[in-house]
């Protein structure tokens, strides 16, 4: 906060992190709040009245002064005379331009209207569950009056934007005692002459609303729990999940692809356990918010948590057909000319029985915050069914909302996708050195990366260090333990939906001669990076062609693969292994649209966790030079003489994998700063 921020902004910014940390009382980047207060125009000198109101997009939790629209309030209010009617109201949005003071701020919102046409100084519109329950009661404007008396009214449903305004501007009038409204079919908005009087009235009815339904709903609005279904266990359950995730993914890709997220949170299984949980998913969920990141309604596998696999999985290939025909002709009844293009026919949201729901988005916040909102609109059942029926607004108006110009706009708004947005990559050795790098690297081009390592505090570290668990999550794997492997792709698969693109990084370096080679030395190397990369590769395959999305596989190899240097049998005899394994999955695995690719690095010794472990005072000590000149000793010997970083390796592997070299399969690309004894023949 600046010295130069106004008092109403200030006060302004610390009720909205007040209100949006807390999840009972609005949804992620849901609802705005506005302050007005006077200050003095630079070109005039005089005081001038304005409004600050959260800006298009913005979240109320996280808000910033930069993320205020800033506007005149005479000049908003002055667009009252100049409204052409319901029919033409989006041509209100482009109005406020011509109200913006100075450089405006942020992006004015539809809902700028109903703060500034309110007659109060500090204006909330909010989406708590409990006031949604309310708004989307088949009854709920006798109920507003029972909850709340005289000091909330009843807004009917009208899509966001300058008639609502006039509406909530109108019952703010007659009724000088309210403090706020219930808008029918989406949230409520109250009021305040200061700051703390609308964050006071604001919680009043949220928590006024949660105490009656509680009070006055009753047991099991969801019915009874269906006879003979059962629910696994959490370990029965997550493999299950595990195993259903990337089939589920590849459903939700059919149009674009998707990043996934899965929860089998206990509002959500107890909701799927229910009889009336078909009836009411079929409804779709109600406020704009919600619909708007998890289509107008969900997909939901009618089958029971313990039907063999296969049998689920082909199921739930027929109702994605289904829901797909379904959604083209909800978008041919309600089209009409100038509604933008229909944006693709798959579900955001898919509901498993006994398991949980999977939700898909444009990246993994995109998808856990549809998965958030759907768990809202679970709340908002429950609290509706329990003192009245649920009933969300018109299928129609959903689609008018959905398709709406507005928010194409918006979309059209947004920055081009880096990349590799949408997919997951998982990278072994990733802890340090050159899988670092990599991860670094992939995260930065718009990936999901899960980073595995043997160590795994140097794991979470470089997950935290990438962002968390929206970007990257961390696994424990021993990569000679096919279980351990396993337990790593089934955690890919539960945080982001699958695997798209893995990098066998991991490795270990034994530098001995011949005769000072043991068996088990031998062993060693071959169980981590031969065998290793045997089965991470394997597990790989396995899942991408479940997803049915191509993929790519690339192998961290080496210069010694193909160069043979004195006193390091085991590695380079390893690395020759890799090299090989490239060209052997290249060719089993094109059919399935999977790339298999190499990089073959020399001399990466700053960053290198295995130059560090030992290693570098070994082939030091074979070249006769001191550990702190191997960097420099090996690039005086190549064509360059520059110094290979492990951030060089981690750009081959993006140019590999970044989309320009889609037709390539089976190559391998020296990262060695030329040596010209390692050229590939």
């Amino acid at each position: 906060m600046t010295s130069a921020t106004h008092p109403e902004v200030a006060a302004l910014l610390d009720r909205a992190h007040r209100i949006g940390s807390d999840p009972r009382n609005t949804n992620y980047a849901g609802g705005n709040a506005s302050a007005k207060g006077a200050e003095t125009d630079p070109v005039t000198g005089q005081e001038t009245e304005l409004l600050w109101v959260k800006g298009s997009g913005g979240d109320l939790g996280t808000l910033t002064e930069a993320g205020l629209a800033v506007l005149r309030l005479d000049r908003v209010r002055a667009l009252k005379d100049v409204y052409p009617g319901a029919g033409r109201e989006d041509e209100m949005v482009q109005a406020f331009d011509y109200c913006l003071h100075g450089k405006g701020g942020a992006a004015p919102s539809i809902d700028t209207a109903m703060h500034a046409l309110v007659e109060a100084a500090h204006v909330d519109h909010l989406h708590p569950d409990s006031g949604i329950a309310l708004a989307c009661a088949a009854d709920g404007e006798k109920l507003t009056a029972e909850c709340f008396g005289g000091k909330v009214a009843w807004v009917d449903w009208h899509r966001p934007g300058f008639q609502l305004g006039l509406d909530i501007a109108a019952v703010k009038e007659a009724r000088p005692g309210a403090v706020g409204v219930v808008l029918g079919g989406h949230g409520i908005t109250a009021w305040g002459d200061s700051s703390e009087e609308c964050e006071r009235n604001a919680l009043w009815m949220i928590r006024t609303a949660e105490a009656f339904l509680a009070e006055r709903g009753r047991p099991e609005p969801f019915g009874a729990v269906i006879a003979g279904r059962r629910t696994p266990g959490e370990q029965e359950r997550r493999e299950r999940a595990a195993a259903l995730a990337p089939v589920i993914r590849s459903l939700a890709s059919a149009d674009r692809p998707q990043v996934g997220h899965f929860t089998d949170a206990e509002p959500v299984l107890d909701f799927l356990s229910r009889t009336e949980h078909p009836r009411l998913a079929a409804l779709g969920t109600s406020c704009p918010d919600h619909f708007l990141r998890t289509k107008v309604r969900p997909l939901v596998l009618d089958l029971p948590a313990d039907v063999p696999l296969d049998e689920a999985v082909a199921r739930l290939r027929v109702l994605h057909e289904e829901y797909r025909q379904e959604y083209r002709a909800y978008y041919e009844r309600h089209a009409v000319p100038g509604s933008p293009a229909m944006r693709g026919a798959d579900p955001a949201v898919v509901l498993v029985p006994g398991i949980g729901m999977f939700t898909f988005g444009k990246d993994k916040q995109t998808a856990r915050v549809a998965g958030e909102f759907y768990l809202n609109a679970i709340n908002v059942m429950r609290g509706a069914e329990a003192v009245s029926s649920y009933a969300p607004i018109e299928e129609s108006e959903k689609f008018r909302i959905e398709y709406w110009e507005l928010e194409e706009a918006k979309l059209r708004r947004m920055p081009e996708p880096k990349p590799l947005a949408t997919r997951v990559a998982l990278v072994t050795g990733a802890g340090s050195g050159i899988g670092r790098a990599v991860a670094r690297r992939l995260v930065a081009e718009g990936a999901c990366v899960v980073v595995a390592d043997l160590d795994a505090g140097n794991a979470a570290a470089v997950a935290e260090e990438l962002g968390g668990p929206d970007k990257a999550v961390a696994v424990t794997v021993d990569v000679t333990s096919e279980e351990q492997i396993t337990e790593a792709f089934r955690a890919a698969a539960l945080a982001f939906g699958g695997v798209d693109l893995v990098v066998n990084n991991a490795g270990i370096s034994v530098s001995k001669p011949l005769l000072e080679t043991t068996a088990a030395d031998w062993d060693l190397q071959h169980d981590i990076m031969a065998r290793g990369s045997f089965l991470v590769s394997r597990e790989a395959a396995r899942m991408m062609r479940a997803q049915g999305l191509g993929g790519d596989i690339v192998y961290v190899v080496s210069k010694n693969a193909v160069f043979a240097g004195p006193q390091n049998i085991a590695y380079s005899a390893t690395k020759a292994d890799q090299a090989h394994q490239v060209r052997l999955l290249a060719a089993e695995l094109g059919e399935h649209g999977i790339r298999v690719n190499g990089v073959n690095p020399d001399g990466v010794v700053r960053g290198s966790g295995i130059f560090a472990s030992g290693w570098g005072a070994q082939r030091a000590a074979a070249y006769g030079i001191e550990e702190e000149q191997l960097g420099e000793f090996y690039a005086r010997r190549t064509l360059l003489k520059r110094e290979v970083l492990p951030e060089h390796v981690a750009n081959a592997v993006f140019a590999l994998t970044g989309g320009d070299l889609t037709h390539t399969t089976g190559l391998h690309v020296p990262v060695d700063a030329g040596v010209a004894a390692a050229f590939l023949r």
